[in-house]
């Protein structure tokens, strides 16, 4: 898959197809506040709601399974994603964790550099990865810019959680830890 990144992300296969879509609907209705945005198939079905956590010290970010989220008792979590932490820890790479249903122990790490677009997702405790970012090149001696990038997603591997979890990756990475933020 390759990515092209804008306000939102369209995301197309190896044959060109347009495979997902990403569009920041939170201009309408009551999910106004925040900066939520849908992660839609290539058919325009709504797939995952992701929106921030408000006042997240992390940027806690959780998805909800269609568009609307909104209405109470609908839909539950599907999973929530958040920045691993440390006022102290000052390394280059980013780390965050995901926490799949209402799991306590986190089903996922991503590491890397997004910024770099060199980061892969990989189930806790494991070394195997479930999905690879890296840069797309025009040749062997050619990157493209940072919002034309790779994905690929190993057999097996949900391609839907690993895109929600790139688009999350895309909005936290450059979020300040310095001070409680609104991740959006």
């Amino acid at each position: 898959m390759s990515f092209q990144g804008t306000d939102g992300f369209t995301v197309f296969d190896e044959h060109g197809r347009l495979v997902f879509r990403v569009d920041n609907y939170s201009r309408k209705g009551c999910c106004s506040a925040g900066g939520g945005l849908v992660l839609m198939d290539g058919a325009g079905n709504a797939l995952m709601s992701l929106r921030p956590q408000i006042l997240s010290m992390q940027c806690q970010w959780n998805a909800y399974r269609g568009e609307d989220e909104c209405k109470e008792g609908q839909n539950l979590k599907l999973f929530s994603m958040r920045r691993v932490s440390s006022f102290l820890d000052r390394r280059r790479k980013d780390v965050a964790e995901v926490f799949v249903g209402g799991s306590k122990k986190p089903a996922f790490t991503v590491e890397g550099s997004f910024r770099s677009r060199n980061c892969v997702i990989r189930r806790s405790g494991s070394e195997e990865f479930v999905a690879k970012i890296t840069r797309k090149r025009a040749s062997p001696t050619v990157l493209l810019g940072t919002d034309v990038f790779n994905l690929v997603v190993q057999d097996g591997g949900n391609s839907d959680l690993v895109m929600a979890c790139v688009v999350i990756m895309d909005r936290i990475r450059s979020k300040s830890l310095a001070v409680p933020v609104l991740c959006s």
